[in-house]
């Protein structure tokens, strides 16, 4: 087994409507995972808008011919 994954305390403030949903959705207890698997999914989406933007800088817009035919092809799958 490897070591246990390292964590830092934080405090946050949410509206108390979102707060009552997230502790009705997460269950007693769990509300530290939920929140980690929400934030894991956030930061993997912003990460891979940061590449998009890079790779547009480094090889220009994508065109809507190479759209059309991402969308064709994956359409045949």
């Amino acid at each position: 087994m490897g070591e246990p994954a390292r964590t830092d305390k934080m405090s946050v403030t949410i509206p108390s409507d979102l707060a009552a949903e997230l502790r009705q959705r997460a269950g007693r207890g769990n509300v530290s995972a939920y929140v980690t698997d929400a934030l894991v999914r956030q930061l993997e989406h912003d990460r891979l808008g940061d590449l998009v933007t890079e790779l547009a800088e480094v090889h220009g817009p994508v065109t809507e011919e190479e759209l059309a035919a991402a969308r064709a092809e994956w359409s045949d799958q």
